[in-house]
């Protein structure tokens, strides 16, 4: 597998995943939805730096971003995102996502990361613990989950 910073010509291959993780409405907070147009520019901002992971075939099967969680005296506190292809699970997409960009923040000077709203029931929790992430606090049913009703959210840090 290979991490590299993506270019626009990935979003094609970005957006039928992304579309669907998001339209499921059982890991992010963001409305299902949402339009290709839209979740590009959410996405690809050119205020974040993203990323893609290829298999050895070259498929995208995985994306994430880093960005600033806040501005000015405060914009040393990263934030991230990120999304593995539902058919690629099981692989460490996710964690070699993870692994990659925590390196970058660390490179482009950040001393935090932090994760605003982390679904409680999302398996994504066990890996950011097993990296160093702790719960700061939940948000209690403060998510309509599909399968689950109101759960919470979690607000989660790691020290950089």
């Amino acid at each position: 597998m290979q991490i590299r910073e993506a270019a626009a010509d990935d979003w094609p291959h970005i957006w039928p995943f992304w579309h669907r993780i998001v339209a499921a409405a059982e890991t992010y907070a963001w409305d299902p939805g949402t339009s290709e147009e839209a979740a590009r520019a959410l996405w690809m901002s050119p205020a974040k730096r993203v990323y893609v992971a290829e298999d050895d075939t070259g498929a995208v099967v995985g994306s994430a971003y880093l960005t600033p969680n806040y501005g000015g005296p405060a914009a040393h506190i990263a934030n991230a995102g990120f999304m593995v292809d539902p058919d690629q699970g099981g692989r460490g997409i996710g964690r070699a996502l993870a692994q990659h960009v925590l390196t970058e923040a660390k490179r482009h000077g950040y001393r935090g990361m932090v994760f605003n709203a982390v679904v409680e029931t999302n398996p994504a929790v066990g890996l950011w613990k097993s990296l160093g992430f702790t719960v700061l606090g939940t948000v209690p049913e403060a998510f309509d989950h599909p399968r689950h009703g109101p759960v919470g959210l979690h607000v989660m840090y790691k020290a950089l």
